[in-house]
């Protein structure tokens, strides 16, 4: 191994000092009352103690709040977040457990209790004023989310990965250390002497991002380390941005406005097909999704519409679908989407505009044809 290999593998689980908080946690100042996420592993813990660190050293700045979210997984579970309070009572930063209670899926455990956590979190910063809510990815998680995307076919947003600062439902969501690897966080606690917990699902091979983690020693060995993994994210990030901004002028040029699922949504089919194929994609994902009531709609299904549509338009044909529960119709020159009628509602308007029986448009016992 050359020097110059052996220098960066030392800063790479190097302690962090006083003067590499400033950069780190500058981007706290724009926030007055901050909700810390920590769970007790590592990189919370040390994110706990540098912003209490940092903020102690300035003259003015946010108001730290500090939250544990208990999923109940495991036993020994109640104990970390107890120690998580423990510490934060020693530094003088308040602290609440919040529980994931009732019944626990069968499967996809870790996506759901990562849903959980945000969901409790959210809710607890929005019941108490909290305008932002910090987290502590590191440099290694966003590499894992780029690979883990890569593997289910992500497009270019997903390819971004976490952005060091975004928005989830009304609440700013801060990563201040996207860039710093687990390394230097683990070090650092462990030259302050603070204790922290490990998570034994960090190691399952049962689920995708150990096993992806596995990976990592011969991803390197050709070149694709963390912060390469890093550095796509960052470059598919600015040009998600730029598509979404290009995005936005085509909506405003054809003269669309603000969405309301209420009215709908018409476009001018010629104006839109004109349109280059990923900025009318994207525009018919923000129609579909204005209207929506399914949830968002998912990029390979709006891919196959945008297909399909494409091929009726040149065809000079009619088409109607529906996606994410909205429905899509493409005729005489014009492409409207509005949210579709329940399927209680569709059933009940065939049944009353229908010469038929309601038990068979039911397809009930004796209605079958």
């Amino acid at each position: 191994m050359s020097r110059n290999v052996q220098a960066a593998e030392r800063g790479r689980a190097a302690p962090l000092i006083d003067d590499d908080l400033e950069p780190l946690f500058a981007g706290f100042r724009g926030y007055s009352r901050i909700l810390l996420g920590v769970s007790g592993g590592p990189d919370s813990t040390a994110m706990l103690l540098l912003a209490r660190n940092w903020r102690y050293a300035q003259l003015e700045g946010p108001s730290f709040f500090v939250a544990t979210v208990d999923h109940g997984l495991r036993s020994g579970s109640d104990t970390e977040a107890a120690a998580v309070g423990a510490l934060c009572e020693r530094i003088g930063l308040p602290h609440v457990v919040l529980p994931w209670r009732g019944p626990k899926p069968s499967t996809g455990i870790q996506e759901a209790a990562r849903d959980e956590r945000y969901g409790l979190l959210r809710a607890f910063a929005r019941e108490n004023g909290l305008e932002a809510l910090a987290l502590a990815h590191t440099l290694d998680d966003q590499a894992e989310t780029v690979l883990f995307r890569l593997c289910r076919g992500s497009g270019i947003g997903g390819l971004g990965a976490m952005r060091p600062v975004s928005q989830r439902g009304g609440l700013a969501i801060l990563r201040p250390f996207l860039t710093t690897p687990k390394a230097r966080l683990v070090a650092t606690l462990k030259a302050s002497g603070t204790p922290f917990a490990r998570d034994p699902s960090n190691e399952d091979p049962r689920f995708a991002r150990p096993r992806l983690r596995a990976l990592a020693p011969v991803l390197e060995e050709e070149g694709l380390d963390a912060e390469r993994l890093a550095l796509l994210a960052r470059r598919a990030g600015r040009a998600d941005a730029a598509l979404e901004a290009a995005t936005h002028r085509a909506q405003e040029e054809l003269g669309l406005g603000p969405w309301s699922a209420d009215t709908g949504i018409r476009l001018d089919a010629p104006g839109f097909f004109a349109l280059p194929e990923e900025i009318g994609l994207r525009l018919l994902v923000r129609a579909v999704t204005a209207c929506a009531s399914e949830g968002p709609a998912e990029l390979a299904k709006a891919e196959r519409l945008f297909e399909a549509l494409q091929g009726a338009d040149a065809q000079g044909m009619r088409l109607r679908r529906t996606l994410a529960g909205a429905v899509v119709t493409l005729r005489q020159g014009s492409l409207s989407i509005a949210t579709a009628p329940s399927r209680q509602a569709a059933v009940d308007s065939l049944a009353a505009n229908s010469a038929l029986p309601q038990a068979l448009v039911l397809g009930k016992e004796g209605g079958d044809p």
